[in-house]
């Protein structure tokens, strides 16, 4: 079976759907940042999920933006997935880190400066392993943005 067609589970399948999708870049993303900050990263409006605050410079404007994230792990690094619930183009935040890789991050236990670089090939495919892991759905995402492939970001402390 293709990871593509495994069943999500409940929780899974209403995230991953257009809806549930709209619903975390649209409505959540404002509720998270002030929740992640006050509570250190250890609380986010999406019970279960693995958020972080991504402190990040936009690409033209040089202005500050934080962007809330889901995020997997690998050891120390953070990775985080530019999916965008599966629309056609990268976020906003892609663009940022590829301009000015260094960002700050608020996340529980691991709060601090880092330096991202997008990822491919071996790495890429285990990053993109790790990310299936904690969100089953980036699967459904990727089939929607078609000829996209989702960027993956590997995010590693400098402080």
């Amino acid at each position: 079976m293709a990871p593509h067609d495994r069943k999500l589970p409940f929780a899974e399948r209403i995230a991953s759907s257009r809806a549930g999708a709209w619903y975390f870049i649209n409505v959540s993303s404002k509720l998270d940042p002030w929740v992640l900050k006050k509570t250190d990263g250890r609380v986010s409006t999406i019970p279960g999920a693995q958020v972080l605050l991504l402190q990040h410079v936009g690409a033209k404007s040089g202005a500050e933006r934080e962007t809330p994230l889901v995020y997997a792990v690998d050891g120390d690094d953070i990775i985080l997935i530019a999916s965008k619930g599966g629309a056609p183009a990268n976020p906003a935040w892609y663009h940022n880190l590829v301009a000015n890789p260094e960002c700050g991050v608020v996340a529980s236990g691991r709060t601090g400066r880092y330096r991202a670089a997008e990822l491919d090939g071996d790495d890429y495919d285990r990053a993109w392993a790790a990310a299936v892991e904690v969100y089953g759905g980036y699967d459904v995402y990727q089939d929607r943005a078609g000829e996209r492939r989702i960027p993956l970001f590997r995010l590693t402390r400098i402080d």
